[in-house]
């Protein structure tokens, strides 16, 4: 593996990882309505420095194969998707709209697994856990959503 495409993979999901710090969940999230399954808050931080390493480490290994055109941008997408989805939620508490950003999200990765899969299986494999995370995920945002419908107009 190249580690210094490594590094940039994970400075990029680093980025990403960052609007968690600084828009944190705070009373406003507490307060909402939430289904018994909800993790618990220690949860997300454990699961999304995994699934950012495990992405940085695909996207290491496929970068420069021969055709990784959609992967990497299938890639890119899911980084972008993820980053905006924290400010959307937590900073704007726009619940409806980070729903619709989740959706973005699941597509993404879904996409990115199935292009890594193509040129890696390791790579691709390293993807699963991701989709799985971001189904409960956006499960769970559809869910606060129907929860607490007068605060999630926007």
């Amino acid at each position: 593996m190249d580690w210094a495409l490594f590094a940039i993979f994970l400075a990029a999901c680093g980025a990403a990882a960052t609007t968690g710090s600084m828009f944190m969940p705070g009373a406003w999230y507490r307060a909402l309505s939430k289904p018994s399954w909800t993790p618990p808050d220690w949860v997300f931080p454990v699961a999304w420095t995994v699934l950012y390493l495990s992405s940085a480490v695909a996207a290491a290994r496929v970068a420069p194969m021969e055709g990784a055109a959609y992967g990497m941008a299938f890639w890119a997408m899911q980084i972008a998707f993820n980053t905006l989805w924290t400010p959307v939620f937590f900073g704007l508490r726009r619940i409806r709209a980070a729903f619709f950003i989740m959706l973005g999200l699941w597509v993404a990765v879904a996409g990115t697994m199935l292009a890594f899969f193509q040129l890696d299986w390791i790579a691709g494999a390293l993807f699963v856990p991701y989709l799985i995370w971001v189904s409960i995920a956006g499960a769970l945002n559809a869910s606060v959503w129907m929860r607490n419908r007068p605060l999630a107009a926007a």
